[in-house]
């Protein structure tokens, strides 16, 4: 992993907001390479989610800004009273392997717990093992049988039970050296 000297930032937007373009157009490319639908089809199924789902008090939307520029991002929405639900995790491609995946759970895991949850649950799917490798580093408990292999499972849930109180790290919006 490269190591960073300059901060990136965190910030919450709507849905809409043109920081969020990039975290859309970028997943529906990736989706659409690695499960074989069209990029306007993934874009789509992406972008009709309403935008109240990722909106306070029951959701949000977090990009990592470096130089003027989203890096990476994810949201969350209410799955259910006690539950949040992860979506849109994504790393840009020419962001990789620097630590941005763990800030945006960091960040997004910090908002779910003040927004009063108290469980995370997300999906990925088999073709996408760094997702996976990714949320089992972070503490996530597969709801799979990981023995088996990932075309088999199919869609790979996961879930993790949050603490009641934040963690004195989780206040930081800017990041350095990561």
């Amino acid at each position: 992993m490269s190591e960073r000297t300059d901060p990136v930032q965190t910030v919450f937007v709507d849905q809409t907001d043109p920081l969020a373009a990039p975290l859309l157009e970028e997943l529906a490319t990736e989706y659409s390479t690695r499960y074989g639908r069209s990029r306007d089809q993934m874009y789509e199924d992406l972008s009709t989610y309403p935008a109240e789902e990722f909106a306070a008090p029951g959701g949000a939307l977090l990009v990592v800004v470096e130089d003027g520029a989203s890096v990476a991002g994810g949201a969350f929405r209410r799955y259910d009273d006690t539950t949040a639900e992860l979506k849109r995790i994504w790393t840009s491609s020419s962001h990789r392997r620097r630590g941005l995946g763990r800030i945006v759970l960091r960040e997004l895991e910090a908002e779910i717990v003040r927004a009063g949850y108290s469980r995370i649950f997300l999906t990925t799917g088999p073709r996408q093992p760094e997702a996976v490798a990714l949320y089992l580093a972070a503490g996530y408990t597969a709801l799979f049988d990981r023995s088996l292999p990932p075309q088999e499972i199919g869609v790979h849930g996961f879930e993790k039970l949050l603490p009641t109180a934040l963690p004195s790290d989780c206040a930081a919006k800017e990041y350095e050296s990561v």
